[in-house]
């Protein structure tokens, strides 16, 4: 029998994973997955309207936008999300130096209160209840991020620098479970959140935003273990996602690293070592081309709950050391990265 007191691993193995190159349909017209569609992309062009199309499609479909800015005195995180039967909304703060969070959320029946475009890029992200109000809008040079609760207010543009590249995959689970997901990271952020009135300002320079961006159809129970991290390390804008567990299997991997714009695809399934026990124990990422370690050092609170079974979250926020190889071989270094890591199990 295993000892539930050693790190739980997931061993790494390299993946055959095709580039997409021009614009393809996610869903072909009875919705089911468009095998041309898998794959993975330097810039969003996968086209996702047809999600929630097709038989039996209603209650499996998910679409989401997660925005996280991070600085070094504060964190503030945007989402909105529809998962048909409900729509949840919701504005999260924390403040570094205290450790204190402020979070608002709200939860709305059968998706009402939130609408998302059908595919990235082609219309705003509008979110409307009684506690939570978010506006997600493109504008010239990049995105801007409003939002208002009771205790903090939001406006934040997170800029995109020309040919700057983010990391886009299509995950198949089956002709009708699969997953497209963004993940957008390192965009040079400016801005201020007003906290009880007061302000603070997210500087250019030294605020980072990223994006977490899906469109696709679930299973009724999945499992994630994933991290990212955006900043500075040796005079390089650096930003990457790691993932694993819910694409093992499926010969899509979701991660990838970004170095001054440019996008490495690091196709392989990746090796996660962490206590199960302690969370703020170090976590480490190995891969053939991932060398990397997590420090935490504040563990997030859990936001709406509107699952249907045992559903577990673990978010930590803290730092990433290492080093992660690009796409021409050179091992970039991670020095002092700051971001987030989580590990996730729910039913929906």
């Amino acid at each position: 029998m295993a000892d539930a007191s050693l790190p739980q691993a997931i061993p790494s193995r390299p993946l055959p994973e095709r580039e997409i190159t021009s614009p393809v349909l996610l869903t072909l017209p009875d919705g089911h997955l468009n095998d041309a569609a898998v794959g993975w992309t330097r810039t969003p062009l996968v086209v996702t309207d047809g999600i929630g199309r097709g038989p039996r499609a209603w209650g499996r479909s998910r679409r989401w936008e997660q925005w996280t800015v991070v600085t070094a005195t504060h964190v503030v995180g945007l989402s909105v999300s529809d998962v048909d039967y409900a729509s949840l909304q919701g504005i999260w703060l924390l403040d570094r130096r205290s450790g204190e969070e402020i979070t608002h959320d709200s939860v709305g029946v059968l998706g009402g209160s939130a609408a998302l475009p059908g595919t990235l890029g082609r219309g705003s992200v509008r979110a409307r209840t009684l506690p939570v109000r978010i506006d997600i809008d493109e504008v010239e040079g990049g995105t801007r991020l409003r939002a208002v609760g009771e205790r903090i207010r939001v406006d934040i543009v997170a800029h995109r620098p020309e040919r700057h590249e983010c990391l886009g995959v299509v995950v198949p689970w089956s002709r009708r479970r699969f997953l497209y997901t963004v993940k957008d990271a390192a965009r040079p952020a400016e801005g201020t959140v007003y906290i009880d009135g007061r302000p603070e300002p997210f500087p250019a320079g030294t605020s980072w935003a990223t994006h977490d961006h899906g469109r696709g159809r679930w299973p009724r129970a999945l499992a994630w273990t994933s991290g990212t991290g955006s900043g500075v390390s040796d005079g390089r804008a650096v930003g990457f996602h790691v993932g694993g567990r819910w694409s093992d299997g499926t010969g899509s991997a979701p991660n990838g690293l970004v170095v001054d714009g440019r996008l490495s695809k690091l196709s392989e399934e990746l090796t996660w070592e962490h206590s199960p026990d302690d969370g703020f124990a170090p976590w480490r990422v190995q891969g053939d081309a991932v060398e990397l370690t997590f420090t935490p050092e504040h563990a997030r609170t859990a936001g709406p709950d509107v699952k249907v079974g045992p559903s577990t979250t673990k978010q930590f926020f803290g730092t990433w050391s290492g080093r992660v190889r690009d796409e021409n071989g050179l091992w970039i270094t991670i020095a002092d990265i700051f971001g987030s890591a989580e590990e996730v199990r729910t039913r929906w």
